[in-house]
């Protein structure tokens, strides 16, 4: 799997375990000191769009490294639970490494083999 597919998912992760703290914090102000109301809104607002994204780049991570429904599961909702995501993010990276570094060094080898191969077939043919 390409690299860029784990970058996204750690982006989205991170960004949107942020905005849950960010969010939890609002939540605080507005239920707990009665203000805030309208932070609260936008901020509710923009992480529900963030956890979208998030969950669309997680599937599609979970599809490529061929994750069990509730594995995938557990990472989806990683992302409601204030401080999880960044745990998650961290397992699920150290875990998927080995994957992107196994594609990356296959893609390497097909290129040199091609490589190889187009060199062998620019020397003129000797009679």
């Amino acid at each position: 799997m390409k690299r860029s597919v784990l970058t996204r998912y750690r982006v989205m992760a991170l960004v949107t375990a942020v905005m849950l703290l960010v969010l939890s914090t609002c939540m605080v102000f507005k239920y707990g000191f009665d203000t805030g109301a309208d932070v609260t809104f936008v901020v509710s607002q923009t992480h529900g769009l963030l956890y979208i994204i998030y969950l669309i780049f997680a599937f599609d991570l979970g599809q490529k490294a061929r994750w069990k429904f509730g594995k995938l599961l557990w990472v989806l909702l990683s992302g409601t639970i204030p401080f999880v995501a960044f745990f998650v993010e961290r397992r699920i990276s150290a875990e998927v490494t080995p994957l992107v570094e196994e594609y990356e060094r296959r893609v390497a080898d097909e290129a040199r083999a091609d490589e190889a191969h187009a060199a062998g077939a620019e020397e003129p043919v000797k009679s």
